[in-house]
Order: C-alpha cells, then sequence, then structure tokens
C-alpha cells in the first residue's frame, strides 16, 4: 500500500524514524468505532486497539487516536490486526466540547490541510451557524473553505454569496449543486495529491453527496431532503476517512446540530477580526460595547456598518469560551490536587 496517496510524506518520515528504527510500524486511522480502529498501513487495512502503556498514559480524549491520525502501531500482518503504541504529532485537529454539562473535548478530524464548510442554500441557510463553524476552522490549524451546496434549490444566490463575504473576509466561497454537477471542479483543486480536507456542516446539508460526486462514486449512503422542511435527513453516522482516485483525502463527519466550541479565541480573532478592529477606536479601551460613550461598535451598529446579529454572535461565541476556560481552569486544579495526594 503507497501511503504516500493518503498523506505520507518526509516530515512525517523524520518524525516517525525514531520509532522505525525500533521496529514498528505506521498507519493513519481511517475509522474509530468505541476505541477500535481501521487502520490503513503499508499491507493494507488492518484493525487496531489502543496498547496498555499507551491508555495508561493518556489525561484526556485527545490523548486517544482520532480519524486522520497517524499512529505507531506493532504491526501482526498474519492476523491484519494491529496495537497502537503512539501518536505521531498533530499539525492540526478540529475540536468541540461533547453535548451536555460533561467538560470532555471531542476530535472530530485530526490531520487536514482544509477545512470545507458546507451549508446549503435552501432554507436551512444560516450565517450565525457558518460563524461558528469558521471560528472553529480558523482555531483547528487549517484553512476554512465554505461550499454552499443545493443552488439548484436557491433563487437568490448573489445576496446569500454577498452576505457571507461581509463576516468570511477572505475566505474562499464555492457554490455548487451537486444534482446539476456545477461548480465541483473549483472544489476538487482543493483535493490534490497527498493533501486532506475534512468536511463539516449539520445534518443533511449534501456533505455525502458531495463526497460521492468528488469521488466518482458511490461510497457514503444518501437520502432525499424532506418536503416539509426542506431539511436533508443523516446520513453519516461516524467519521471517516474516504481516499479519492485522483490521490485526495477526504474527512467525513456526522452533521452536528449541537456544536459546543471547545478552544477559540484565535479563531474568534479571525472570524470577528471587523468587530476587533472597531473596539480598537472604542473612547475606552476596556469598552464593553453597552453604555459607553464613544463606543465604536455602537456607532457601527446605529450606522449600519455592523448588524445587530454578527455583534450577538460575537458576544455569545466569547462568553462560551471564557465559561470553558474557566471550567478547564477549575478541572486543572482538581486535578493537580488529586495527583499532589497520590504523591
Amino acid at each position: 500500500m503507497e501511503l504516500a496517496k493518503y498523506g505520507w510524506n518526509n516530515q512525517l518520515e523524520e518524525e516517525f524514524q525514531n520509532y522505525k528504527n525500533k521496529g514498528y510500524d505506521v498507519g493513519r486511522i481511517v475509522i474509530e468505532h468505541k476505541h477500535i480502529y481501521r487502520i490503513i498501513t503499508r499491507v493494507g487495512e488492518v484493525l487496531g486497539e489502543v496498547s496498555g502503556k499507551l491508555r495508561y498514559q493518556t489525561i484526556g480524549n485527545d490523548d486517544f487516536p482520532a480519524v486522520g491520525d497517524w499512529v505507531v502501531i506493532s504491526l501482526r500482518e498474519d492476523e491484519q490486526k494491529a496495537t497502537i503504541q503512539a501518536i505521531l504529532p498533530r499539525k492540526s485537529k478540529f475540536s468541540r466540547k461533547v453535548a451536555g454539562k460533561e467538560l470532555v473535548e471531542q476530535i472530530i478530524a485530526a490531520n487536514f490541510d482544509t477545512v470545507f464548510i458546507v451549508s446549503s442554500l435552501n432554507k436551512d441557510f444560516n450565517p450565525r451557524r457558518i460563524e461558528r463553524y469558521l471560528t472553529m476552522a480558523w482555531e483547528s490549524g487549517g484553512n476554512p473553505v465554505i461550499i454552499l451546496s443545493k443552488a439548484d434549490l436557491c433563487k437568490d444566490i448573489e445576496e446569500k454569496v454577498a452576505e457571507l463575504e461581509a463576516i468570511a473576509v477572505g475566505v474562499p466561497i464555492h457554490v455548487i449543486s451537486s444534482l446539476e454537477g456545477t461548480g465541483l471542479d473549483e472544489v476538487k483543486k482543493y483535493l490534490t495529491f497527498g493533501k486532506t480536507v475534512a468536511i463539516l456542516g449539520s445534518s443533511g446539508v449534501g456533505k455525502s453527496t458531495l463526497i460521492n460526486q468528488l469521488s466518482e462514486e458511490t461510497i457514503l449512503e444518501v437520502q432525499e431532503i424532506r418536503g416539509a422542511d426542506d431539511k436533508g435527513k443523516h446520513t453519516t453516522t461516524h467519521r471517516q476517512l474516504v481516499p479519492l482516485k485522483e490521490g485526495g483525502i477526504i474527512i467525513d463527519t456526522p452533521g452536528m446540530r449541537e456544536f459546543q466550541v471547545w478552544d477559540g479565541k484565535d479563531g474568534v480573532h479571525e472570524t470577528f477580526s471587523d468587530i476587533e478592529e472597531l473596539a480598537e477606536e472604542c473612547r475606552f479601551n476596556d469598552c464593553s460595547h453597552d453604555k459607553e460613550p464613544g463606543c465604536a461598535v455602537k456607532e457601527a451598529i446605529l450606522e449600519g456598518v455592523l448588524t445587530k446579529a454578527r455583534f450577538e454572535s460575537y458576544k455569545k461565541l466569547q462568553r462560551e469560551i471564557l465559561y470553558i476556560e474557566s471550567k478547564k481552569s477549575k478541572a486543572s486544579k482538581v486535578g493537580s490536587k488529586s495527583k499532589s495526594k497520590q504523591r
């Protein structure tokens, strides 16, 4: 199996060298099933489990392998199985907080070059949700690209594209219709040999259909949209890595209607740079943009330069990030005290 097709390169080879000298093999996580992994290796696809030593060394969920990770393995060729000994350093990762009150990180995908944020142009079009995805895409270390699907169901495409151009300055936006086959050639340019793209978006926006179109074969199940509310049905149930004929790689993910941030300071700065630039013009350095005089942000809203909805989205994400950071800090202190008691 030629691992270069899956993104193996000279930098990864250098990071793997010490393990290679000890007789280990390497592979990339293709699918995760509750701590059982499908791994692509030099001998093809094998099933893998985390070693007892690696499991003992883990602290949080981010210490376990995720789809897209390159892992060091003890390979048992005759059994088509492997034991995962270590994870090579990630160049990018897309994380979210798991649903509910529990403070746990969930890694959606790892080691990608580009993030496709897919949004449909029908009734499910939501700029505020796209802002949230953009924030986390910038935070991930990948380059965001917005894909607007189902163009055949939209009559005001130019208006919606203009709306996104105002909130995603400098981010490429591509309009496609998988049904009509339009716009796909531009999208394929991101999927050159050895490059990985993570595809994100809500349920039913057409991610599976897009992947089937890009791969030129039916790899993933797709379903028709519901007539009642114009929303698609959820088809992908787990994260998986899909290689394309030309050598590009796609990481497909389940649709996420609930998407809670995990980290996001840098992402917020990139996504809402216009608001932060306005804030620098406020009379007071600690302006809360509420009732203070000389507030440039409030003035921009009154003049129609900035929409109130976008500003509220910015404040909401900031509050979420501060809350998560506070919870992490408390959890870290509790963990430190527990370790001290054990020692």
